[in-house]
């Protein structure tokens, strides 16, 4: 259960959510790190989806998550624009060496978990938010992309370099460290949301 000010205010679907209030409910889950997003920070690269299409994920043309499921940079763009801002998360975990597998993979499970979180309450408040996730999407075992529509939908998040984003960029943008340090793994996440007609307000 979530305590305070932002747990009443989902339970009561209030509409006058704040940028610092969902900020608030990212710290309330238990990210590392959150900042508004600077919205002009939102440069969708044909470089950063040319990495996607070299396809070392294994993931390019075999998930509803990636390229080329998502459509164009254009077409991504022109639904960005649609969104006055955001705020970006992070999780971040020390490693006890560059090759903590283990830590590796725990941080992203607990990263993906607060994100489930995030979005699931953010929608109540805001229902047309765009969220952008951290990676490739692994909730099935074989995706059934092209031949079906995804199974989940409603937790379907497309990584932000999907997205043809530069994470690096857009976290030092909006104020936040990209990479805390020798020995520590970060994932960033972010949702966007709409300023009017979404209930969410800067």
């Amino acid at each position: 259960m979530l305590p305070g000010k932002i747990h009443e205010m989902i339970l009561n679907e209030h509409t006058d959510i704040s940028i610092q209030d969902l900020l608030q409910l990212a710290r309330e889950i238990g990210f590392s790190h959150a900042a508004p997003l600077d919205p002009q920070a939102l440069v969708f690269r044909e470089e950063v989806r040319a990495m996607c299409s070299a396809d070392r994920c294994r993931n390019y043309g075999r998930s509803w998550s990636c390229p080329p499921a998502l459509g164009s940079l254009r077409q991504i763009a022109e639904t960005a624009a649609e969104y006055a801002g955001g705020i970006l998360v992070q999780t971040t975990e020390p490693m006890e060496d560059d090759f903590d597998l283990k830590t590796i993979h725990e941080a992203a499970k607990l990263h993906q978990q607060h994100f489930d979180t995030l979005v699931r309450q953010v929608g109540r408040l805001c229902p047309d938010c765009l969220p952008m996730g951290a990676g490739g999407c692994r909730r099935c075992r074989k995706c059934t992309y092209p031949d079906r529509p995804c199974r989940h939908p409603d937790k379907l998040y497309p990584s932000m370099e999907a997205y043809g984003l530069l994470v690096s960029d857009i976290c030092i943008r909006s104020g936040l460290k990209y990479n805390y340090g020798p020995q520590t793994m970060t994932y960033t996440s972010c949702i966007l949301v709409r300023e009017t007609g979404a209930g969410c307000e800067e």
